[in-house]
């Protein structure tokens, strides 16, 4: 594997099935069905690289969802042992389809864009003629007639190479594997979804309208599906390390990140005016995570103010594939604001949930429905008081929506999952704005350093310590 990195036993598995069956062309598309925490980027870094050193290749597509994209530009920097150029596409269509034209040259051209994007820009991505087009969390095309997935059927068509990644292409419904297996190869099941849907479903309910999975056909199916995959899963894969950190950069929208820089250039002039100490420096940093989050307080204790989304864009993309796998997942946040977010999110997408708060005072029921209740899929928590005396087992995925500066708070959340009783390797997941002093407090407590004391120390050389 073209990688600068030592790949574990079940990526290197994945890497040859998938080259293997490209080289031999058994099939020119290939699933890699690998649960979150597995590595499917790593791996199809690795895929993408020896096509190219092999001089199959020269131009790439990757989709994803919006909160992800950044997360192969990052990915393809840390990892890619080859020539590459990558560009994110943004901005207007008019910007978007002049970088896609620019994207040519002799090292492996990579054009990163979301689902809603493709779409809209069909015409021009078709004309750019990409070689290999990699479908990242496919099951965001499950459903066979939207806009989305047809542009992704017609694009993966005139492209000599297909990968879809996801945790399981099966989300609540067999009837949505049609839809993937058609943009990686229409040979597999067919390019008609009526046929497909006669022959492997039968009909039922009111209306008939509920498909239901014939059991003579669930074998058939089944062997279909893995002709052209490689399924990997967190249980199954023994050489994973104990725990997996994963850090997702969210970019804040441009109003959201104008009250922050306003805030930040404000809380600096704020320090000149009187002693610069530790609390003084935390009581600023305190309104500026607050904004990180998507909210904003103010002086007269009214309820703090909705400004950005970008935080539970990426949380509701996590919830969505860790459910669509059948796993539970941990919700960490600080504030209270966030909290009721999140849990008006879950109860809008029917995601039972338990949650534990400063108001909640049933934590022993509210932890057992989580760990023992398969519907409660979910477990919301505030740091600072969910992060001690109780045990959350039945994931072994957390997602920090936001952090506090306290290491104790910090380290304690974490062994949440990570306790006896885990079998399964961690994941943490980090949801961290971009350019905020959410990438300090992380660093400095990943890092088990004095966050006050960095920020007291980046004033006193004359930075600004909230940016």
């Amino acid at each position: 594997m073209p990688i600068r990195a030592a790949p574990y036993q079940h990526q290197r598995d994945a890497f040859c099935e998938a080259t293997g069956a490209f080289n031999t062309d058994k099939s020119r598309g290939y699933a890699l069905l690998m649960e979150m925490g597995t590595g499917k980027t790593i791996t199809s870094i690795g895929i993408a690289g020896a096509l190219y050193l092999t001089e199959k290749i020269k131009k790439i597509l990757v989709v994803a969802p919006l909160s992800i994209v950044g997360v192969w530009d990052e990915e393809f920097a840390k990892f890619a042992d080859f020539d590459f150029n990558l560009a994110v596409l943004s901005g207007s269509g008019m910007k978007k389809a002049d970088t896609l034209r620019h994207m040519q040259g002799q090292s492996l051209q990579i054009v990163v864009v979301n689902y809603e994007s493709a779409w809209r820009l069909e015409k021009q991505l078709l004309a750019w003629k990409p070689d290999l087009v990699i479908a990242d969390e496919g099951h965001k095309i499950k459903s066979h007639n939207i806009s989305a997935s047809k542009a992704m059927h017609r694009i993966g068509a005139k492209a000599g190479y297909r990968l879809l990644l996801t945790g399981t292409p099966v989300t609540n419904r067999a009837i949505d594997i049609f839809s993937q297996y058609k943009f990686i190869n229409p040979a597999i099941f067919g390019l008609s979804f009526y046929s497909w849907r006669n022959r492997y479903f039968d009909m039922t309910g009111y209306g008939n309208h509920t498909p239901v999975l014939k059991k003579t056909m669930e074998e058939e199916l089944t062997r279909k599906m893995h002709s052209i995959a490689f399924r990997a899963t967190k249980a199954e894969c023994l050489d994973l390390p104990e725990t997996t950190d994963i850090i997702r950069h969210v970019t804040l929208e441009p109003d959201a990140m104008k009250v922050y820089r306003d805030l930040a250039k404000d809380s600096y002039a704020e320090l000149s005016k009187g002693e610069i100490t530790a609390p003084n420096v935390l009581t600023r940093l305190l309104r500026l995570s607050q904004v990180t989050g998507g909210f904003v307080g103010d002086d007269e204790g009214n309820a703090p103010t909705r400004i950005s989304k970008a935080k539970q864009a990426a949380l509701d993309d996590i919830i969505e594939n860790v459910t669509n796998e059948g796993k539970k997942l941990v919700i960490i946040a600080r504030f209270v604001s966030e909290i009721k977010a999140i849990c008006k999110t879950l109860e809008t997408r029917g995601i039972g949930y338990s949650c534990i708060m400063g108001e909640i005072t049933d934590r022993e029921k509210q932890v057992s429905a989580f760990q023992n209740d398969p519907n409660v899929q979910v477990f919301v928590g505030q740091i600072a008081t969910a992060g001690m005396g109780i045990t959350l087992t039945a994931a072994s995925t957390m997602a920090f929506y936001s952090l506090d500066y306290s290491m104790s708070n910090f380290e304690q959340a974490k062994a949440r999952i990570h306790r006896v009783g885990q079998k399964e390797s961690c994941s943490y997941i980090y949801l961290i704005a971009k350019s905020t002093v959410d990438e300090k407090v992380l660093k400095a407590l990943r890092n088990k350093a004095d966050l006050a004391k960095t920020l007291v120390d980046d004033y006193r050389i004359g930075a600004n310590p909230f940016v």
